[in-house]
């Protein structure tokens, strides 16, 4: 402690405050790995919870006395508790849905439950039993099932009814595809509800829709992948850009129309009668005498016969007439436009120099026949296609980004320790070992410039009494200063100097042993002259 204290006390005040603030960053920076060392990791148990189910789970955390982290809407637990803990909550019921589904028709009686009162609380069921399906999606984070059904009465059999279904995604959007399936699933679920009486809406994106005749952004957006998807292998990845406006037509038309051709008959109706007449007449013969006799013979009189015949027709004939009805429902392709613009091609010029130039026609008419084979291009729709080729301005610097690194990967904890620790052992070689090293040169500097000393016999033995000669008068040295001149003394360099002079007397007799001789001899001889 005496050699601590005496190396303190020959410290200058910069010095000391500098040695003040090494060891109170020593000190803090030691502090801080002990507490991250000490500190709990925390992990993630539960996110996305609403404010009551992050409520009752956070209620149930403390009841297990876990320690715990609240982090915007997730909860972090130590994670050496964590899964034990996840299990425990889970036999208690939490976090609990945030849908109620057929449970609901537990708490009605049969006494004071009106008919209305249970279709109320059956609908609310069919809700929450169709919110929790949606949830099972794995992309689905919350979700909500409203039933707009007409409660028909007495003999009315046609019930209608529509049903919406808001979700909220984690991150990628409905595609057209589940919007269908959820659109079945909620259709299947109400008995009467047709597919089409129900919407899906997303809380980000808006209505979804599920028929190709409401989805012209995507298809827009369809079509503008397909292009890039295959100028990309040819140009390179980055080097098109694609814009592209599709016209839908989005009115439902109905167009009937009739022709009349005069030229062309069409018989509808014919009829035909035939008539034939026939008759004969024969007349009684004269009376005479002889016709009152009993076997007499009558004789034949006039006879006539006639015969006619008639034949009728008779034809209908109407102009031929064409009806033919059209129905033009939403969707169609009313006009196209394609933009394509692509970079041109590095070229080497007499130089050395590398610039970019635009690409040939021939290579630009194969691209514009590609683009057009791949969008269905249709001139005589009033489409358009222009294919360009102009070069790209380079990127400086705030256009870029950096790729994902080491560093993205780290944990943000892991990262602060490395950090403390690199700034701990920066502090201990700025602060200890470059002053340990520079004490280390200087007194080499010293032994270097100083006058070479002849090798010393220290094989003598030390000179007893030596603790009574000090308190010698002081006599007159002589001419030999060396003595009272600091000198580079040998041993350990880092020895601390000592402010007792017997202690240094002792230190430098020890090491010049000869010259000491002489000193004290020199001494005791004028001591005896003077007396």
């Amino acid at each position: 402690m005496q050699k601590l204290q005496d190396y303190w006390n020959e410290r200058s005040s910069q010095q000391k405050a500098l040695l003040g603030a090494a060891f109170l960053a020593t000190f803090l920076v030691i502090s801080g790995l002990a507490w991250l060392a000490n500190r709990p990791g925390m992990a993630l148990i539960y996110g996305g919870l609403d404010a009551a189910q992050a409520g009752d789970v956070i209620a149930g955390i403390e009841r297990a006395g876990v320690v715990y982290e609240v982090r915007g809407d997730a909860i972090y637990v130590d994670q050496a508790h964590r899964d034990r803990l996840r299990m425990d909550l889970a036999a208690q019921g939490l976090p609990a849905p945030s849908s109620t589904g057929y449970e609901l028709l537990d708490g009605l009686s049969g006494f004071g439950t009106t008919s209305q009162m249970f279709d109320a609380a059956y609908w609310r069921a069919k809700e929450g039993e169709l919110a929790r399906t949606i949830l099972s999606h794995p992309n689905v984070k919350t979700a909500r099932v409203h039933l707009a059904i007409e409660t028909g009465r007495g003999y009315r059999r046609d019930q209608g009814g529509s049903a919406s279904v808001t979700l909220t995604t984690g991150g990628a959007a409905v595609t057209r595809e589940q919007a269908a399936a959820l659109k079945y699933l909620v259709s299947s679920g109400v008995p009467g509800l047709t597919p089409d009486r129900v919407t899906v809406i997303d809380t980000q994106r808006g209505i979804v829709a599920a028929t190709e005749a409401q989805t012209g952004s995507d298809r827009a957006a369809e079509m503008k992948r397909n292009v890039e998807r295959i100028l990309e292998p040819h140009v390179g990845l980055g080097n098109a850009i694609v814009e592209l406006n599709l016209d839908i037509v989005t009115d439902a038309e109905l167009v009937t129309e009739q022709r009349f051709d005069p030229e062309q008959r069409a018989m509808i109706s014919q009829v035909i009668e035939e008539t034939s007449d026939q008759s004969n007449s024969t007349g009684a013969g004269p009376v005479t005498a002889a016709s009152n006799l009993p076997d007499a013979q009558e004789q034949p009189g006039d006879s006539s016969q006639s015969n006619r015949s008639e034949n009728r027709q008779q034809a209908n004939y109407e102009v031929s007439r064409v009806t033919r009805e059209v129905t033009r429902q939403p969707g169609a392709t009313r006009r196209l436009t394609v933009a394509v613009l692509v970079n041109g091609v590095p070229q080497t010029d007499a130089q050395g120099a590398v610039t970019l130039v635009p690409r040939t026609e021939a290579e630009l008419a194969t691209l514009r026949e590609l683009v057009a084979s791949a969008v269905g291009f249709d001139e005589a729709r009033g489409d358009q296609l222009t294919v360009k080729s102009l070069p790209f301005a380079a990127l400086g610097a705030e256009g870029t980004s950096a790729a994902p690194g080491l560093l993205d990967r780290l944990d943000i904890g892991s990262l602060l320790r490395v950090l403390l620790v690199g700034l701990f052992a920066l502090a201990f070689v700025l602060l200890v070992l470059r002053p340990m090293m520079r004490g280390r040169s200087e007194p080499a500097a010293a032994d270097a410039a100083a006058p070479q000393m002849p090798q010393l016999d220290t094989s003598l033995p030390p000179l007893p009494a030596l603790d009574g000669m000090i308190d010698m008068g002081e006599p007159s040295l002589g001419p030999e200063p060396f003595f009272f001149q600091p000198e580079p003394m040998g041993g350990d360099p880092l020895a601390l100097p000592s402010a007792d002079p017997v202690s240094r007397l002792r230190s430098m007799m020890r090491e010049r042993h000869e010259e000491s001789v002489k000193i004290l001899s020199g001494w005791i001889a004028n001591k005896e002259n003077a007396n």
